[in-house]
C-alpha cells in the first residue's frame, strides 16, 4: 500500500496520510505531550486540512486517528483559559471551536472517529461532530465530558450534540456529573456506532467511511424517554426535576450545573443556532468566575503534584510486595488499594482468622459489584482476589518491601509491631504507619532502624478518599520518604508530605472546627440546624453527622493526644463523655446524633432527640447559619495558618490539597488559604480579636495570621 503524507504547516499538529484506497488518515498527534489537547491555534489548522481533503478527488472518506498509543483526545488544553481577561474573550473561544466542529459535521466527505484511550471534553466533542465513532475495547477507552469539574460546560458545541446523541436526560447525566463511559456503556448509550478490539479499530472505520455519507443513528428511546423527550411538556418535567435535584446537591454554590441544563433546554426548545450562542455566551461566563478559577487551580496543583517525588532528587525504591498488619475496616482497605489499584501482591497479618476474613470480605465486596455491573470479568476479579493472602503469624513477610500497620491507636502495641517487622522482614523493609494522632517519632523510639518508621495516614472508607498524609519523623531516611510517597500514587491516593506533630495536618485542622460546632450544640444550638449551615457553606457533611461517620468515640481518644501536645484549645467539651458512657458511638453502633437502624425511617435524616437530655440542653438556638458556619471555619483556618507557619505543611497548596481531598473543604472555594487569601489576613485577625474579647482566648488570632495581616501578605 503507498501512503504519501501532507502536514498543515510547519509545527503542525495535525498530518494526511492518504491510504490506496481512497481514505485519508488525519492523525493528530501533539509533539512533546503524553496525550493530545485541543488548544485555540489548532482551529486554523484543522480548517486547512480539511480543505485540502475537500480540494483533492482521490480521497473519498478520513478517519480521524491520534499519533498518540492509548489515549485519542483528553480534552481542551484548560492553560489557555488563563489568558481570558473577559467573558467576551473565553465566548469567542468558544465560537471558534464549535465553528470548526461544525465545518467537520457539514463537511461533504463522511468523517470517522477511531477512538483508542481517552476521549473526553473537548475531545468528545471533536469526535461527535465526526459523522460516525468507532472505538476500542480496550479497558483505557472512556468518553465522558468532565467540564463540570472546572466550573465549566462543553464549550464546543458539547451541550447541543450529546444530547442528539443519547437522548436529553442521559445527556443531562453525563454532563452534570462528568462522569466516564466505557466502550460497551457508549455503546449501549448510542454515543458510538460499534466496538471492535483496538487491532482492528482503523481498518472498521474505513470500512464505514468507505460506505459513503452515513447515516445520522436513530436515537433508540424507550417508551418512557419518548413520553418525557418528544413534547415540551416532558421536557418541562425533565429540565425541571434535573434543576431541583443540581439546587439539593449543590446548595448554588456551583454556578456551572443550571448554565448547562439551561443550554441543553434552550436547543431542544428553540433553534439550533440559539442553542450554539447561549451555549458560548454561558461558556465565557463561567470561565470568569471565581468557582471555575479555583476548581481549576486545584485541577493544576494535583497535576503539579503528580510529577513530583516525596524528595526532591530522590527516586523512589520499587515496591515488589506489600503487607498489612490488622484486618479490620482499615487494614482490608489498604490491602484492597494495594492489590487492585497499585497491583501490588499483599499480604494480611490479623490475630484471628476472622480479622482475615474480614480484610478478604472487604474486596471481595467491592470487586463482586463490579462484577455484577459488568465492569469487570469474573476471571479478572479472581486474578485480584488472589494478589490478597493472610496468615496468623509473619510467614511469608519476609521479602516485603513495605509493611503498613493499622492496628488499635496504642503506642506501646504500635512500638512492639515495629520490634516485630524489624525481626521478621529484611533490614530494607519500611515500616509505615497509618495512626491518625500519635506522633511517628515516638512509634520508632525503640526502632533498631529508626530511618525505615513512617507515618503513611489514609481516611475511611479508604477505597474512595483520594487523600494520604506521608508523615516523616527526624529520623526517616529521604529515601524511606520518596518510596512511599510513590507508593501511595500507585495506590491511586494523592499523597501530601507532612511534619511529626500530634494530629499532623488534617485532623488538627479538623479538630478546633468540630470543638466549635460542639460548644455552639452545648449552648443550645439545634443538631440539624448546625449541620445545614455548614452544608450551606460548601462542605459534603455537617460536623455532627461527620462525627457519627467518623465514631464519637475515635474523637474522643484523639482529643486527648491533641491537648497534651498542642495545647489546651484541643480539649473537647466534657459533656461529650456522657455520650460514650451511653454506648453512643455513632453510625458503627446505630446510636449517636441522628437515628439508626430500625429506629430511623427511609430518606431524611433525623435527629435522635434524646441526646438534647442526655446532655441537658434546650435546643433554641440564637445564631443565623452565616454566623455558625464562620465560626466553625474562621477556627479551622486559624489552625490552618499556625501549621503553615510551623511548617507542619511543606506549603499553602499541599494545605489546601490536604483540606479538600481529607475533610472535603468546599473545592469551589480553593481550600483554606485559598480562603484566607479571598476573605483577607486582616478581616479574619479582626473577627477572631473581637470573638477572643467576647469568649475567651481559644480564638486569638495566631501569630502567622497577624504576621501576615500585619505586613499585608497572602498565601499565594
Amino acid at each position: 500500500m503507498t501512503e504519501t503524507t501532507t502536514q498543515a504547516g510547519e509545527n503542525s499538529v495535525f498530518s494526511l496520510v492518504r491510504q490506496e484506497n481512497g481514505i485519508a488518515h488525519l492523525i493528530m498527534d501533539v509533539p512533546g505531550e503524553t496525550m493530545n489537547t485541543l488548544k485555540a491555534e489548532f482551529s486554523e489548522q484543522v480548517t486547512e486540512m480539511l480543505k485540502e481533503i475537500k480540494d483533492d478527488s482521490s480521497i473519498t472518506g478520513v478517519v480521524i486517528v491520534s499519533g498518540k498509543a492509548d489515549s485519542f483526545v483528553a480534552g481542551a488544553d484548560i492553560n489557555m483559559l488563563a489568558s481570558c481577561t473577559t467573558a467576551e474573550e473565553a465566548t469567542t473561544l468558544s465560537r471558534q471551536g464549535q465553528m470548526v466542529f461544525d465545518q467537520m459535521e457539514k463537511f461533504p466527505k463522511p468523517i470517522i472517529a477511531a477512538i483508542n484511550g481517552p476521549c473526553l471534553g473537548g475531545g468528545l466533542e471533536l469526535a461527535m461532530a465526526c459523522h460516525a465513532r468507532i472505538c476500542s475495547d480496550s479497558p483505557k477507552t472512556a468518553l465522558g465530558v468532565p467540564e463540570v469539574q472546572l466550573g465549566l460546560l462543553p464549550g464546543g458545541g458539547g451541550t447541543q450534540r450529546l444530547p442528539k446523541l443519547v437522548g436529553i436526560q442521559k445527556s443531562l447525566d453525563m454532563m452534570l456529573t462528568g462522569k466516564q463511559l466505557r466502550a460497551k456503556q457508549a455503546l449501549k448509550a448510542g454515543l458510538v456506532d460499534d466496538v471492535v478490539p483496538n487491532t482492528i479499530l482503523v481498518a472498521t472505520a474505513e470500512k464505514l467511511a468507505l460506505a459513503g455519507k452515513v447515516k445520522a443513528k436513530q436515537l433508540k428511546r424507550s417508551l418512557m424517554d419518548k413520553l418525557l423527550e418528544g413534547n415540551s411538556f416532558g421536557r418541562k418535567v425533565v429540565f425541571d426535576q434535573a434543576s431541583k435535584s443540581v439546587l439539593a446537591k449543590t446548595k448554588g454554590n456551583y454556578p456551572a450545573p443550571l448554565k448547562i441544563i439551561d443550554c441543553v433546554r434552550t436547543g431542544a426548545e428553540n433553534s439550533p443556532a440559539m442553542g450554539y450562542q447561549v451555549e458560548a455566551d454561558h461558556f465565557g461566563h463561567l470561565v470568569m468566575t471565581p468557582e471555575s478559577e479555583q476548581l481549576r487551580n486545584l485541577f493544576f496543583a494535583t497535576t503539579e503534584m503528580k510529577k513530583e517525588d516525596g524528595v526532591e532528587g530522590v527516586a523512589p525504591e520499587k515496591v515488589a510486595k506489600a503487607g498489612v498488619l490488622g484486618g479490620g475496616l482499615m487494614g482490608g482497605g489498604i490491602a484492597f488499594v494495594t492489590a487492585t489499584k497499585a497491583k501490588v501482591p499483599v499480604r494480611v497479618k490479623d490475630i484471628a482468622h476472622n480479622g482475615i476474613n474480614a480484610a478478604l470480605k472487604y474486596s471481595f465486596d467491592l470487586l463482586n459489584k463490579k462484577v455484577k455491573r459488568r465492569f469487570m470479568r469474573h476471571s479478572e476479579m479472581q486474578k485480584q482476589m488472589s494478589a490478597i493472602t493472610g496468615t496468623l503469624d509473619y510467614s511469608g513477610f519476609n521479602d516485603t518491601d513495605i509493611v503498613v500497620e493499622a492496628v488499635f491507636e496504642d503506642l506501646s502495641l504500635k512500638q512492639k509491631m515495629v520490634a516485630d517487622v524489624e525481626q521478621h522482614c529484611k533490614p530494607e523493609t519500611i515500616f509505615a504507619s497509618n495512626t491518625s494522632s500519635l506522633p511517628i517519632g515516638q512509634i520508632a523510639e525503640k526502632a533498631e532502624r529508626p530511618e525505615n518508621v513512617i507515618g503513611l495516614h489514609y481516611f475511611s472508607p479508604v477505597d474512595k478518599m483520594p487523600l494520604a498524609e506521608i508523615i516523616a519523623h527526624e529520623k526517616t531516611s529521604d529515601q524511606t520518604i520518596s518510596t512511599t510517597v510513590a507508593f501511595a500514587k500507585k495506590q491511586g491516593k494523592t499523597p501530601i508530605v507532612v511534619k511529626d506533630k500530634a494530629g499532623f495536618f488534617v485532623n488538627r485542622i479538623l479538630a478546633p472546627y468540630m470543638n466549635e460546632a460542639a460548644r455552639m450544640l452545648l449552648a443550645g444550638e439545634p443538631i440539624e440546624k448546625l449541620d445545614k449551615a455548614l452544608v450551606k457553606f460548601g462542605f459534603p457533611v455537617g460536623p455532627m453527622q461527620l462525627l457519627d461517620e467518623v465514631g464519637i468515640d475515635i474523637g474522643a481518644k484523639i482529643s486527648p493526644i491533641l491537648t497534651a501536645e498542642l495545647g489546651e484549645r484541643f480539649t473537647a467539651p466534657e459533656a461529650f463523655d456522657r455520650l460514650i458512657n451511653d454506648g453512643r458511638l455513632g453510625k458503627k453502633s446505630n446510636k449517636g446524633f441522628y437515628l439508626y437502624g430500625k429506629a430511623a425511617k427511609k430518606g431524611k435524616k433525623q435527629v435522635d432527640e434524646t441526646i438534647y437530655g442526655l446532655l441537658g440542653i434546650t435546643p433554641s438556638g440564637s445564631l443565623t447559619e452565616q454566623e455558625i458556619a464562620k465560626r466553625s471555619v474562621y477556627m479551622m483556618l486559624n489552625e490552618a495558618m499556625r501549621c503553615l507557619g510551623e511548617g507542619v505543611v511543606r506549603n499553602a497548596r499541599d494545605g489546601d490539597i490536604g483540606a479538600i481531598f481529607g475533610i472535603g473543604f468546599p473545592p469551589f472555594l480553593g481550600g483554606p488559604f485559598r480562603y484566607i487569601d479571598k476573605v483577607g489576613a486582616v478581616n479574619i485577625v479582626n473577627q477572631l480579636n473581637q470573638w477572643a474579647q467576647q469568649h475567651g482566648d481559644r480564638y486569638k488570632p495566631c501569630q502567622a495570621l497577624v504576621d501576615m495581616a500585619e505586613q499585608g501578605t497572602t498565601c499565594y
